[in-house]
């Protein structure tokens, strides 16, 4: 019923913020999936297709749910919020940038190693990039929980 309310300036950053977070975590199920595949087969073109998808679409997608999240927050005045959501939101989106680019710098490294030719079969940085992802993919589940119930 809130959503009749909301006034229509509202709509393109809610719409930005929504499609940037689900463009985000289905990036990132995309990218764990590479990497896994990467991880137990050892190849070339899963460990670089692991790397593109985080650097063209996941980190892409972060900026979009990101700059959404900072428009309709001041269309909504909530900057100074101490609403549980509010504060789940940016704790999870700031602190899963820095995962994001460390996971990014992994899969980087992993897919330079594998067009030399050397196999990333089981590499200790995709597997801490998997987990990184996994990580991300359970926090952003969390934020996605938070903004829907909005605990207080």
């Amino acid at each position: 019923m809130i959503a009749v309310v909301r006034p229509d300036a509202w709509n393109f950053p809610l719409f930005l913020h929504v499609g940037g977070a689900m463009a985000l975590v289905a990036s990132l199920v995309m990218a764990l999936y590479a990497i896994r595949i990467a991880r137990t087969r050892g190849d070339q073109p899963a460990a670089q297709f692991a790397f593109r998808v985080l650097w063209r679409f996941t980190l892409p997608a972060f900026i979009v749910m990101r700059v959404g999240a900072e428009w309709i927050a001041s269309k909504e005045h909530l900057e100074n919020s101490n609403d549980a959501w509010v504060g789940i939101g940016f704790s999870v989106a700031d602190g899963g940038l820095l995962l994001l680019i460390i996971g990014l710098v992994l899969t980087g490294l992993m897919a330079r190693r594998a067009k030399r030719g050397a196999s990333v079969a089981g590499a200790t940085p995709l597997s801490a990039a998997a987990v990184l992802s996994g990580l991300l993919i359970a926090a952003y589940l969390v934020a996605v929980w938070a903004m829907t119930t909005k605990p207080t």
